[in-house]
């Protein structure tokens, strides 16, 4: 692998998806590749099925593809921020490792990043046709619906796993559980536009969903709690000007 920093850096975290990463890493390298030099950083959280064994395999054909592992468990965010703290690049991509995003909307979120810089932060991703099951998309239309009523962040979709960012811009943010579903918010507290641009979700391929009503919505309550105090709390920076010392 090359020394020198990369143009992008695509971040996947995954559990339990062993059927779904060999194929979904063969999409995201075609779609990244003419873009420039890519990485692709897959974060193992804690996977109990052969998604490590389908990892190292691939690890050993790819040499732009990384691999980290969590001994346990640690959730979404947890595997988001250990990827992004690995990333190499300035400019960060994720998406989820169940294949249900389409790696090639990929070049339009960086692209959109880079038309929008340096005042926006975010370009995320927003589902507007999807093959999901009637209940799922009840289960994310319930959960999008609590949120923008109570965050007014202008997302109409903040749990599609495709969005584009600033590493450093994400690496400010305050860090807790459930943070990977307010990132439009985050990035707007602190001063950044975000982009949205429209996405198709895909079916699965292999496995099941680690997530349902449960997660989408109730566990997040306490979360959108605090972000909405975050926002609440908020207060511009005051400008400031270093007083430069006399030349004698």
């Amino acid at each position: 692998m090359s020394q020198e920093r990369p143009t992008v850096s695509i971040v996947v975290p995954v559990r339990n998806e062993a059927g779904n990463v060999a194929p979904l890493i063969e999409e995201i390298a075609a779609a990244v590749a003419p873009i420039g030099d890519f990485e692709i950083v897959y974060v193992d959280d804690g996977s109990s099925d052969a998604t490590g064994e389908e990892l190292r395999a691939s690890l050993r054909l790819h040499p732009w593809l990384r691999v980290i592992s969590h001994a346990c468990s640690c959730g979404q965010s947890a595997a988001v921020r250990t990827g992004v703290r690995a990333a190499r690049a300035a400019v960060v991509v994720t998406l989820d490792g169940d294949g249900q995003n389409d790696p090639a909307a990929i070049p339009a979120l960086v692209r959109t990043l880079a038309a929008g810089a340096p005042r926006v932060g975010l370009v995320a991703g927003q589902r507007f046709k999807g093959r999901s099951t009637r209940f799922k998309q009840l289960q994310s239309r319930i959960a999008n619906a609590v949120r923008g009523a109570i965050l007014r962040d202008g997302a109409r979709d903040s749990g599609c796993g495709l969005k584009a960012f600033r590493r450093d811009v994400f690496l400010a943010l305050p860090y807790f559980d459930g943070l990977h579903r307010f990132l439009p918010a985050l990035v707007r507290r602190e001063g950044y536009e975000v982009g949205y641009i429209d996405v198709v979700e895909r079916p699965r391929r292999a496995g099941v969903s680690n997530y349902g009503l449960w997660d989408r919505l109730w566990i997040g309550i306490l979360d959108l709690a605090g972000v909405w105090w975050l926002i609440r709390r908020n207060k511009p920076a005051p400008e400031a000007v270093e007083v430069k010392r006399n030349a004698d």
